[in-house]
């Protein structure tokens, strides 16, 4: 185009004007991928041993870890029930984890997942314990 540092401020505002449609043009397309990102909910149920082992605890943080939403709770039953939302690769491996890890202490016998479906947006904020 001919254009130069040394010609003046019509290069400077033509570099801004093609840097800021970049932008824009870059910041449209992650506005659709985003809308068209795929959430996952789903409710489960951990049995074993699994109260009184900080199984809640290690749950929170392993979600705020894994960067899903949701909440755990101890049941009359000496179960744990909760929920978990959020991106579908990242609900699974929290699936994995309650099913297989659990808390230091904890020795999960079985784990029932139930409910499943992908959601539009997520219901709940955080991780956090419910009495």
């Amino acid at each position: 185009l001919g254009l130069s540092p040394a010609s003046g401020l019509g290069w400077w505002s033509r570099t801004g004007v093609l840097v800021w449609g970049a932008f824009l043009l870059l910041a449209m397309s992650s506005d659709v991928v985003n809308a068209g990102a795929r959430l996952a909910s789903v409710d489960f149920e951990i049995f074993g041993n699994v109260q009184g082992v900080c199984f809640r605890m290690y749950t929170e943080e392993e979600g705020r870890k894994l960067g899903v939403t949701g909440w755990v709770k101890n049941t009359r039953q000496g179960t744990v029930v909760g929920q978990v939302q959020g991106p579908p690769d990242k609900v699974n491996e929290m699936k994995v984890w309650l099913s297989k890890v659990g808390s230091p202490s904890s020795r999960i016998s079985r784990a029932v997942f139930s409910n499943e479906k992908e959601i539009s947006k997520l219901e709940c904020r955080g991780f956090s314990t419910r009495y």
